[in-house]
């Protein structure tokens, strides 16, 4: 019998093992404070108010002590305590810390970051509707809108070209793939030797063309120590 997709379970991953060394924050940066509460509790509120997710597992280093300080429990909110030294570590324990909860090789999993805590539920929902009838999946991706410079290597605060644009998206998250293929897509991409830098290039390099789901573009990641000021602002205005 033919697998229905529009039946399939849809749970989140955040992996949130890292630190943030570029964003100058006193600790990890999911931890800084902003606008009422840390950054990781405004990225799972917005999760928690998809009602499309049933589950959402955050992916923490394995000493780490804060996130209870800082995350009520929640029914549908679980932890696993084994993340490793890169997100695609982190992604892979992540899944198979879902498959002995009992997920299924073929639910959809949305791996979200931890730092992108602007998330409107409204854009996952979209990102759910392109991609469940899909074979691949998807992710959100905003069209490149600004002149894109090359610098050169010997003068990196220079330009030295104007690259065509047509055609590049910049990579957002959440991305959505279904667990088995996601997990074989990352295997396949550490025994190849292929720096994954997002669950998207581990799907590319099994040949698969995952959709581009136009997402908000408030949707950053916070990387730069302005990053939380401007975060900052519009958390305290728009919502």
């Amino acid at each position: 019998m033919p697998h229905d997709a529009t039946l399939s379970r849809c749970v989140a991953l955040v992996p949130a093992a890292g630190i943030g060394s570029r964003a100058g924050t006193a600790g990890p940066k999911q931890y800084e404070p902003l606008a009422g509460r840390v950054v990781i509790a405004h990225t799972l509120a917005a999760l928690a108010a998809v009602p499309e997710i049933d589950s959402t597992l955050v992916v923490l280093a394995p000493d780490d002590l804060a996130f209870e300080r800082h995350v009520a429990p929640a029914p549908n909110l679980w932890v696993a305590r084994c993340g490793g030294a890169s997100r695609a570590d982190s992604v892979q324990q992540g899944l198979q810390a879902l498959r002995e909860r009992g997920v299924a090789d073929d639910c959809w999993v949305l791996v979200h970051d931890a730092a992108r805590c602007l998330l409107r539920p409204h854009a996952v929902q979209r990102l759910i509707a392109a991609c469940r009838d899909d074979a691949v999946g998807g992710l959100l991706a905003l069209p490149l809108a600004d002149t894109l410079k090359s610098a050169g290597r010997d003068a990196p605060a220079r330009a030295e070209a104007t690259l065509d644009r047509t055609g590049k998206w910049l990579a957002q998250t959440p991305q959505m793939f279904r667990l088995g293929t996601l997990h074989d897509a990352l295997l396949e991409g550490a025994r190849r030797g292929i720096a994954i830098t997002d669950e998207a290039s581990a799907i590319e390099a099994l040949g698969l063309r995952p959709l581009l789901v136009a997402g908000d573009w408030e949707n950053f990641k916070l990387t730069w120590p302005p990053d939380f000021a401007l975060a900052t602002r519009l958390l305290e205005t728009c919502r």
